[in-house]
């Protein structure tokens, strides 16, 4: 690194306000960066030394120029900056220029100050100590050979040298092949056959994972070898993904030339593919499983299909067969005290109820309704000063995350926010928070006001802007307000100019295919998906759709709020014959995304409703009974 240059950024101690200049010079910069242009970085750098995102442009230099940099100019960097998630970022990457260059000793020193160690950091790491013959580094790196996924091309050594020493088994590789096909990663299953024996037979996987079907109506196996059967075993559970009664009509012409273990491994696979299709068979399928054999996931699918199907001895079968941090989520002491309840078993069933209902979450809503409390007004137990807020406002992190919020580098302004936010005591915290919003960096101003324990700015944690604009489209539908506060909270935390990975724009979150169906319908002429961008376009087309997905649902609100998220064909399709309480239909949907997604929208709507000081209707009431599917309507959307 140029002397001159090094010299700079560590003399570099205040960061003065950006001019507009500045700005200019920085975004430049960063378009240089991309471009891997290291003379002009270079010479941005030298330009840029008082500049509050200065230490971007020198990481970008050291990036561009690691193989030339020093030790010291990394470390230089590492020490000036170490309040910066940059710090970190540049260490991770300077341990995978050791790493490649195999510098086990330098490499092994700067590891343990690496804050967020990836799977491939970790594996190299490993690596490391195999050279230095740490005999405990064997069971660390078996640790990591299990699982479904895809690891890091530095994992592939480790695999390799366990391998040759025996620290892999074929019983291993069984294992991790049968995850890999359970998860649905073929190209993983096919890369793992490599450490089996007779490996050649498994070439026909993809065309089972192609048409499962066609192969089990053939008989296309060899049962004898162990291949055969897995490769039989692995079309029974493709096919049960898309039809479950059809595959277990194929698995019981089959199952004879399997072992006990095996017969109850298919069963198992099999019953959770029937419950997560709300098929009611899966409850007998479960009863020919190994209990004891099932994943966390397969068992949590057990435990919804009972309480789907009200049976609260199978319900509490299953989540005592959960391993020991399952059973401790919210989730399932939850239902484990409802299960207590139904069989009447009251006071164990409070005991559990009051613990939880302690907590600011759904299932703590759920647990104080269930105990006889409601959420009352919702206190503003402390709001922040102007001296706190001046305090917050001068560390040299938030005041990077403000001003690359303002240039439109969201995702690097959360990283430096989250890093100066980190060990805040509550007033802190919630300064932050409001320093946030001041600057309409409303999911940051969420996000931080969560975090705090003891003092809480509820104004902060669920917070209102645009109010007059959401409710002038909100009583021109009839919608409640509360619910479309909840709704977009969970959505963007109203950031009005995102995009998600999906493709659906802003604060509202309306895909483009949406936006254009709605024009439509409107008779908007020369509708383009740009326009989505716009506040008031994005808050008209969201709530439209709103209301319509609302009308379409039956009035019912929990129904509309999967419907905004899955799709309509999808929410009235997870519905059951009969009616059932709202609680049960959402813990039942089949993607987790979207339950957690209705969960937190109705949680949110109650405490909206509060703010808003609106007529009380409790979380219990909000989800309400979803009729059967068959049920024509009539229901309360609140």
């Amino acid at each position: 690194m140029n002397k001159l240059l090094l010299a700079a950024f560590l003399l570099v101690v205040a960061f003065p306000a950006s001019a507009g200049g500045g700005d200019k010079a920085f975004l430049a910069a960063r378009d240089a960066f991309q471009a891997g242009d290291l003379p002009r970085v270079t010479q941005y750098a030298r330009r840029l030394t008082g500049y509050a995102l200065y230490p971007y442009v020198v990481y970008w230099r050291l990036s561009l120029n690691m193989d030339q940099d020093s030790a010291a100019d990394i470390h230089a960097f590492l020490d000036r900056y170490r309040d910066s998630p940059l710090a970190d970022q540049l260490r991770a990457a300077w341990l995978k220029k050791l790493g490649k260059a195999k510098d086990w000793r330098a490499f092994l020193a700067e590891y343990p100050h690496l804050e967020r160690k990836t799977v491939a950091l970790r594996c190299l790491a490993l690596q490391a100590r195999f050279a230095q013959h740490d005999r405990a580094a064997r069971k660390t790196a078996r640790a990591l050979w299990f699982t479904g996924n895809s690891r890091p091309a530095s994992c592939t050594p480790l695999f390799k040298q366990l391998a040759a020493r025996g620290g892999l088994t074929a019983a291993d590789a069984w294992a991790r092949f049968r995850l890999a096909l359970e998860q649905g990663n073929i190209s993983v299953a096919k890369s793992i056959a490599g450490y089996l024996p007779r490996s050649r037979a498994l070439r026909g996987l993809g065309k089972v994972a192609a048409d499962p079907q066609r192969f089990l109506r053939r008989r296309a196996f060899d049962f004898h070898h162990r291949q055969g059967r897995e490769l039989a075993l692995f079309a029974v559970h493709r096919l049960a993904r898309t039809a479950p009664r059809r595959a277990a009509a194929y698995w019981e012409k089959i199952r004879r030339h399997f072992s006990v273990a095996d017969q109850a491994y298919a069963w198992g696979q099999l019953a959770y593919r029937a419950a997560r299709r709300h098929d009611p068979i899966a409850l007998a399928w479960y009863g020919k499983a190994n209990k004891k054999r099932l994943h966390p996931e397969q068992l949590a699918w057990w435990a919804r299909e009972a309480l789907r199907d009200g049976r609260w001895d199978s319900v509490l079968a299953a989540i005592r067969a959960m391993p020991p941090a399952e059973r401790q989520q919210e989730t399932w002491r939850y239902w484990k005290a409802r299960a207590l309840k139904a069989k009447g078993q009251v006071t164990k069933a409070n005991a559990l109820l009051a613990v939880l209902s302690v907590k600011h979450s759904y299932y703590g809503q759920l647990a104080n309704e269930d105990l006889g409390e409601a959420v009352g007004p919702l206190p503003t137990n402390y709001r922040a000063n102007r001296r706190e807020i001046a305090v917050v406002e001068k560390r040299p992190g938030i005041r990077r995350a403000l001003l690359l919020y303002r240039l439109g580098m969201r995702y690097e302004g959360i990283r430096e926010w989250n890093r100066a936010i980190r060990g805040l005591h509550d007033k802190a915290l919630l300064a932050a928070a409001e320093l946030a919003y001041r600057n309409h960096w409303y999911d940051r101003a969420i996000n931080t006001a969560n975090r705090t324990h003891a003092l809480h700015d509820y104004a902060l944690r669920y917070p209102t802007p645009h109010y007059h604009l959401m409710t002038a489209y909100t009583r021109k539908l009839g919608l409640d307000e509360a619910w479309v506060y909840g709704l977009i909270r969970q959505e963007s935390r109203f950031a009005a100019g995102v995009r998600s990975s999906a493709g659906a724009y802003g604060m509202m979150q309306v895909m483009p295919a949406t936006g254009r169906w709605i024009a439509k319908r409107l008779g908007i002429r020369h509708f383009h998906q740009r326009n989505l961008t716009n506040l008031d376009t994005n808050v008209a087309f969201g709530t439209y759709y709103l209301k319509h997905v609302l009308d379409l649902m039956d009035d019912q609100t929990v129904l509309a709020t999967a419907a905004y998220n899955a799709g309509p064909l999808r929410a009235a399709r997870w519905r059951a014959a009969r009616p059932m309480a709202g609680a049960v239909y959402v813990e039942t949907i089949p993607f987790t995304e979207t339950r957690h997604y209705v969960q937190k929208v109705m949680s949110n709507a109650v405490y909206y409703a509060s703010s808003f000081g609106r007529r009380l209707v409790s979380l219990k009431q909000r989800l309400g009974t979803i009729l059967g599917a068959s049920t024509e309507t009539q229901t309360d959307g609140g």
